[in-house]
């Protein structure tokens, strides 16, 4: 199932996407949020399934909205946490210099760096080098405490595209990472959250950062150093992971910060980026000035 988040009146609303268009849940009288979907795990998908199925769905049906009317929000709306992963491709790693890591580099945003698709995100005036991070997110499905690795998916709900932005000149101000990673809206998420049956292994998806048209970045998940499971298992060794918790697993190579300095062109207003990968569909954002 592929679930997404979009704004009406002010108000975040679930859809769900099928063939016709994203079917509006409340018009059709299941009236829940992603974090209940989320917290109730293949239940209530399968209850989800059930209801849909049962509904008159076409490009005409009162039920469905054609994505391009939708004002869209962050395909997961209220995480407990925010953990990240830095340094996780290999490539990546080789790119900047940076020796492989031995452990898991975590970090964390806030909910504050939550925006969705085709969301214009300002660029910050304490910025001259904001640059694009394509990566795919882990949404934890279940409580998580000291999994093994071998049991590790078994906890996760779904997966989902993000641009974890990253202002080069603030990120590497000082040695804690936190400045440059959560400005407003550096983690537009989505478009859908997509259920972890459709996706299967996750360690096997192209993904890919596209600029302006032109592709920075195009790898696939198998680079990781540390894979979805081994991620998943370590920081529940640390901390527990509840419901809704989402973990950014890093980029791979083709970040502006990996070309030498001659050829670093970082974002700037009027550019768009769009992250793409396997199943999970594209994400695209516009870059405005500050206002």
């Amino acid at each position: 199932m592929k679930l997404a988040t979009f704004i009406r009146n002010g108000r975040q609303e679930l859809g769900v996407k099928v063939d016709a268009g994203i079917v509006d849940l409340a018009r059709a009288g299941l009236i829940c949020d992603v974090m209940e979907v989320i917290e109730g795990g293949a239940a209530k998908v399968a209850e989800l399934e059930r209801a849909i199925g049962e509904l008159e769905l076409s490009a005409s049906s009162e039920y469905v909205l054609e994505e391009s009317s939708l004002e869209w929000g962050p395909c997961v709306t209220r995480p407990n946490k925010i953990i990240c992963v830095g340094l996780n491709y290999r490539k990546h790693a080789e790119e900047t210099n940076a020796p492989i890591p031995e452990y898991p580099i975590l970090f964390n945003k806030f909910n504050n760096t939550l925006t969705g698709h085709l969301k214009p995100i300002a660029v910050p005036e304490a910025t001259e080098k904001l640059d694009y991070e394509a990566e795919l997110v882990v949404v934890i499905g279940k409580k998580a405490k000291n999994v093994a690795r071998a049991n590790a998916l078994e906890h996760v709900f779904g997966y989902a595209c993000v641009n974890d932005l990253s202002a080069r000149d603030l990120q590497l101000r000082t040695h804690q990472w936190l400045l440059g990673k959560t400005c407003d809206d550096f983690s537009p998420l989505g478009p859908y959250l997509v259920t972890a049956d459709e996706v299967g292994n996750p360690n096997a998806l192209a993904i890919r950062a596209i600029v302006n048209g032109e592709v920075r970045q195009s790898s696939n998940t198998s680079d990781m150093i540390f894979h979805v499971d081994e991620i998943v298992s370590y920081i529940s060794r640390h901390m527990t992971l509840v419901p809704g918790d989402i973990i950014l697993t890093g980029t791979p190579e083709g970040v502006v910060l990996g070309l030498p300095p001659e050829r670093q062109v970082y974002l700037k207003p009027g550019d768009e980026v769009t992250i793409e990968i396997e199943k999970l569909g594209r994400l695209t954002n516009r870059f405005i000035a500050e206002l």
